[in-house]
């Protein structure tokens, strides 16, 4: 902290901010504050008004501490400023983002004069050469005499007392029970539980997606069917090796229990332990070492699952006979997996396949697949009509081999949205994956995905901000909701979701951005459209043709730079949804005729892209066009 702002006192809404006492006050009454939250906020109140970017937050905040997570510290700590000065993101009164950049203190501010300790501080200096003098400890108080209560109040308390005492005795209730009963809420029960990523002890740092794959498992284990919440698998990884106390792992997570451990695996032998915390008081709750061989291993997480609900009273899906892979086929399952979270489709297509050629009797396989195919289509890996051939067969052999199986109807449905155009059997389809898979978050986007698709954008969201509470701290979902939100023309929140996953994975920007100027562009923030759109060209093409870009709009405006832009896209022509770009631009620049032929074009691709027709609001100057309601008939769409 500056000397300059060291012993100042500041005043803002029904806030005092003493900078010499270290202290936050609120209607006279002194906040509790974790000390780099209150260091954050005097930083940013003494710099009302400017922006204080996250590099100067962090080299303020944690300056020697080199092997500190700033990114996560400074979401950290702005979520519990924002949670004391009771301060809504999408409305701030006191904290505003900046989209990518820092953070900025909009109250108005009164610096009142120095702190009493700095005062009281200056005053001892002063006076440093007289003796000091110590006042004489005053003589205590004289113990006073509670006033007695009248005589039949007395009387009416021990009859109380007397008929409790009778009915108590009556109804069968001990002491122990009487206890009980005033203390209930002491313990109170365990309903929600995140798994954090379990340690890799086996000394090879290849052996990582067996770890993770162990974590995965034993989430979904927990997960089927249970009366718990499960924090999903994603939200938990970013917690991988953090080393933070768990305390704060359970309150980001928004949880009363964490499940921490470890495996290892060498020799054909499997070494697991597993501990389960109480949140609150960090109590041990439960413990246990598992050792099998790697031929049982794949039973090892329901098996795990099954104690834990049974030390919470809670319940798991009853597995039956659990399916015995063999160790090649667990092996390259859990592979699968590991790359289908890190969203490279192509690797985890291809172990997912391994596994179903190996054991061909096995859902989860071909389940797994079906949505590896899906992804593979999104991007453009491979041909639409490949990934809807692969993704529905795929899907359909998991359901066929286990009717329960949540994740087979999810993918189907998702399959028969996008790529299909069934929208009716699509519906369907994913409200039971929804069903059967009440914890998965993927089947809630999904559903999202599909009802955005049909105009129904404001349902949408709300099934997106269930697959938040499912999984709350997560990019790929905060990103998502920040689409959503823009759908539903929710301008200011969608800013704040996307601000959010940024801030979670600050080198996926480029996932952001081309959103993030949309949204400005339908605000009318036509400055801050550029700048962001500029940073995808960056990534397109060069940092000197995102300048070149810039530079042009600032001497010949708004049209210009997207006729410059519009040169980028058209190189790009062949690419998979570029077309969908295009015509986007050619409406920006007032030519429709050109917009809807490309728009017709993406259609043609089954462009992921040409989903979004009836809820992109880009798309609004063209929507009375007749050709604009041929473009629906052609999807199957209402029109």
């Amino acid at each position: 902290m500056s000397h300059a702002v060291t012993g100042l006192v500041f005043e803002f809404g029904d806030f005092r901010l003493d900078c010499g006492r270290f202290e936050l006050v609120r209607g006279g009454a002194p906040l509790r504050v974790e000390r780099k939250p209150l260091e954050l906020l005097i930083l940013l109140v003494s710099r009302q008004g400017q922006l204080v970017t996250r590099a100067e937050i962090a080299q303020h905040l944690w300056s020697s501490e080199v092997f500190v997570d700033t990114e996560h510290g400074i979401n950290t700590a702005i979520r519990k400023l924002r949670h004391l000065l009771r301060d809504d993101p999408v409305d701030p009164q006191f904290i505003q983002t900046v989209t990518g950049m820092g953070y900025r203190f909009v109250a108005a501010t009164v610096a009142i004069g120095e702190s009493a300790t700095e005062s009281s501080a200056a005053s001892s200096v002063d006076s440093s050469t007289s003796e000091p003098v110590i006042a004489p400890e005053a003589p205590p108080p004289p113990p006073q005499e509670l006033p007695k209560k009248p005589l039949a109040v007395q009387i009416a308390i021990v009859a109380r007392f007397v008929a409790l005492t009778v009915l108590f005795i009556v109804m069968g209730i001990g002491p122990r029970q009487i206890a009980g009963l005033l203390h209930r809420d002491a313990n109170p029960p365990i309903t929600s539980l995140a798994v954090i990523p379990l340690d890799n002890l086996s000394g090879d740092p290849n052996q990582e997606y067996f770890a993770d794959g162990m974590t995965d498992e034993l989430t979904t284990m927990l997960a089927k069917e249970s009366t718990l919440r499960i924090v999903s698998r994603t939200s938990a990884m970013q917690y991988k090796a953090a080393h933070r106390p768990l305390p704060e792992i359970a309150r980001a997570l928004n949880v009363d229990a964490i499940l921490e451990g470890s495996v290892s695996r060498s020799n054909g032998q499997v070494h697991m332990t597993l501990q389960l915390i109480r949140a609150d008081t960090d109590a041990h709750l439960w413990a246990e070492s598992y050792d099998r061989s790697a031929n049982d291993v794949a039973a090892l997480p329901n098996e795990a699952a099954e104690a834990i609900a049974h030390r919470l009273h809670s319940a798991v899906a009853a597995q039956g006979t659990v399916h015995t892979l063999s160790p090649e086929a667990h092996d390259a399952y859990l592979r699968g997996r590991y790359f289908l979270q890190k969203r490279e489709p192509d690797k985890s297509a291809a172990y997912f396949q391994q596994v179903a050629s190996i054991d061909p009797s096995w859902s989860q396989a071909y389940s797994g697949l079906a949505s590896a195919v899906q992804i593979e289509g999104v991007f453009g890996s491979i041909g639409p009509q490949d990934a809807m051939t692969r993704s529905d067969a795929a899907a359909r052999r998991a359901i066929e081999l286990d009717p329960d199986n949540g994740e087979g109807y999810s993918a189907l449905g998702l399959t028969q949205a996008i790529f299909e155009w069934n929208w009716s059997d699509a519906e369907g389809n994913l409200k039971r994956g929804i069903a059967l898979s009440p914890n998965s978050s993927d089947a809630e986007l999904n559903f999202a995905v599909y009802l955005d698709a049909v105009n129904r954008p404001e349902e949408a969201v709300k099934h997106m901000r269930r697959a938040l509470e499912i999984e709350p701290v997560s990019f790929i979902l905060n990103r998502h909701l920040g689409s959503t939100l823009f759908f539903a023309r929710h301008y200011d929140e969608a800013l704040v979701h996307l601000q959010q996953a940024l801030e979670m994975e600050p080198d996926k920007r480029s996932f952001v951005a081309g959103w993030a100027s949309r949204i400005y562009e339908m605000k009318g923030m036509r400055d801050e459209a550029v700048e962001s759109d500029a940073y995808e060209a960056e990534m397109e093409t060069s940092a000197a043709k995102a300048s070149s870009l810039l530079a042009i709009y600032r001497r010949d405006g708004w049209n210009a730079y997207w006729e410059a832009r519009m040169k980028i896209l058209l190189a790009r022509q062949n690419e998979h949804c570029v077309p969908y770009d295009i015509g986007v631009n050619y409406i920006r620049l007032g030519e429709p005729d050109l917009a809807f032929a490309r728009i017709s074009a993406a259609i043609d691709q089954k462009c992921w892209e040409s989903n979004w027709m009836m809820v992109d609001p880009t798309l609004d100057s063209i929507r009375s066009d007749s050709r604009y309601k041929d473009l629906l008939k052609r999807m199957n769409l209402p029109h």
